[in-house]
């Protein structure tokens, strides 16, 4: 249930996590730091096998027209994906991924936007990190440490993902709702020394509430979404800002669905996300922009 009562009990619960500081992290590459606030990272889909059919491109032209659309809207950075995480989507190879990403990478690094680029394979994260990319978004627990040396080796940022299985693709079940986000916890404990230890120095932690792909769109897989979310302040007390990825239901929402990830950014905001990954840049900055409203009267 999501009402004031219960939200104001989580967050009284939790108050120390609430209150948590988190630290500033910073991309040395292109001179950026974000601070503890709510920054938006626009999704930019290279696959056509992705079930968000409005931020698939199918051509360079293409990419270039929405990358700039989403740096217009608010995005302050670009996520590049070349496999879809669903699981009807084909497994795409490291090379074809590269091969994908690559003009795209180049052309928004020499304009010095921070781009990110979701993946699994350390051979994706070493070629976009060469050809400019800043952040890598983990995608799996399998090579996981090979990524953490090369994100060390090119001073990039690292987004820390939460899935039960060794990557975003392995459809494993998720711990039941009791004892999620301990599991989640653990992971990250487990997965912060492992990438300090390597030399990373700019993380973001992410609970994974768009990897559920077990659960198929229906009341489960939304509430697991929106407790997730709700839950994720508590993830403070780790010391690293977190990201959020926005769901987008069709189950909830039916002929509305574009605006289902401006609902879930309110959530994100009452969390204290600090980066919110959408779709949909435009529908969900105005939200994020209430951040630095201050009254008039």
């Amino acid at each position: 249930m999501i009402n004031a009562d219960s939200i104001f009990a989580r967050w009284q619960k939790h108050a120390d996590a609430l209150a948590a500081p988190i630290r500033d992290v910073s991309l040395p590459r292109i001179g950026v730091t974000f601070t503890d606030n709510a920054y938006q990272m626009g999704i930019v889909n290279f696959s056509r096998d992705s079930a968000y059919r409005e931020s698939v491109v199918f051509s360079e032209e293409q990419a270039r027209y929405r990358c700039d659309k989403l740096l217009l809207e608010g995005a302050k950075i670009l996520d590049f994906g070349a496999e879809s995480v669903g699981d009807f989507a084909g497994r795409v190879d490291a090379e074809r991924q590269i091969e994908t990403l690559l003009p795209s990478v180049r052309r928004m690094a020499e304009k010095g936007v921070p781009v990110s680029v979701e993946t699994y394979y350390p051979e994706v994260a070493e070629a976009c990190l060469e050809a400019g990319a800043t952040i890598i978004n983990l995608t799996g627990r399998d090579g996981a440490e090979d990524i953490y040396k090369i994100c060390a080796k090119y001073q990039a940022g690292l987004i820390l993902c939460y899935m039960a299985g060794g990557n975003v693709r392995d459809n494993k079940d998720l711990p039941d709702r009791e004892t999620l986000f301990d599991v989640q916890m653990d992971f990250f404990h487990e997965q912060l020394a492992l990438a300090t230890g390597a030399g990373v120095e700019s993380i973001w932690v992410d609970p994974g509430i768009g990897f559920y792909n077990n659960l198929p769109d229906g009341p489960s897989r939304v509430a697991f979404q929106i407790e997730n979310a709700l839950e994720a302040f508590r993830f403070r007390t780790l010391g690293w800002p977190i990201c959020l990825t926005m769901a987008s239901p069709v189950f909830w929402f039916r002929d509305e669905v574009r605006s289902a990830e401006t609902a879930f950014s309110v959530l994100a905001m009452l969390a204290k996300a600090n980066m919110v990954r959408s779709h949909e840049v435009g529908r969900v900055q105005p939200v994020l922009d209430a951040q630095d409203i201050a009254p008039i009267w």
